[in-house]
């Protein structure tokens, strides 16, 4: 993994977004209405100083994922957990459509004007089955069944932690796969400071 100057060290695996995140894949009771609302809190105060943590190395597992996942077809796109769209104005000339799910009401109001910004709750998205060409998820927590609802027969689920093991909300690779329905091929890597796994329905 990178070392470049910078990286954000803020995650470790007693870290409780961490712990959060484990149970939230693989518990199908684990986001509870209290945590999807300390959750939503902790971001409406978070909002604010978000655009500080935007730094190109950020970016780039991101970019790599694309460049490297296999491809993925430029139609509909959903950019879960979406925060104040860091990621949206990078993704949006590559898609027909993007849809930019974040929870957090102050997180939406912060974002550009990129794509078609959605305020939804990741474990009960307002799209129709199987709707989704690409689900993009930086940073986020993984709701395995909803994601594979609305994932298209061979769509692509792009997963990245921006600054890899040291991201508070983070799964390895092999976790995400373990925890998604069914059997899923896919291909991950390091890229700046991150890591990022494309994912498909073997």
């Amino acid at each position: 993994m990178s070392e470049e100057p910078g990286r954000p060290t803020r995650g470790s695996d007693d870290h409780p977004m961490r712990k959060v995140a484990r149970q939230v894949a693989f518990e199908p009771s684990g986001w509870t209405g209290e945590r999807k609302a300390k959750v939503e809190n902790l971001f409406d105060d978070l909002a604010p100083e978000w655009h500080t943590r935007d730094h190109p190395y950020r970016t780039q597992p991101l970019i790599d994922a694309f460049e490297r996942g296999g491809p993925i077809t430029p139609g509909v796109c959903l950019e879960l957990g979406s925060g104040t769209g860091i990621a949206t104005p990078w993704l949006t000339p590559r898609f027909a459509v993007v849809m930019a799910a974040e929870l957090s009401a102050n997180m939406i109001e912060l974002a550009p004007e990129a794509g078609s910004r959605v305020r939804a709750d990741g474990s009960c998205l307002p799209l129709r089955d199987h709707c989704v060409d690409a689900a993009v998820l930086v940073n986020m927590f993984l709701f395995p069944a909803e994601l594979d609802r609305v994932l298209a027969p061979d769509g692509a689920l792009v997963w990245v932690n921006t600054s890899g093991d040291m991201t508070p909300i983070y799964l390895p690779a092999d976790e995400v796969d373990a925890a998604l329905p069914g059997e899923w091929d896919g291909v991950a890597a390091e890229a700046g400071w991150g890591t990022w796994a494309v994912l498909r329905r073997a």
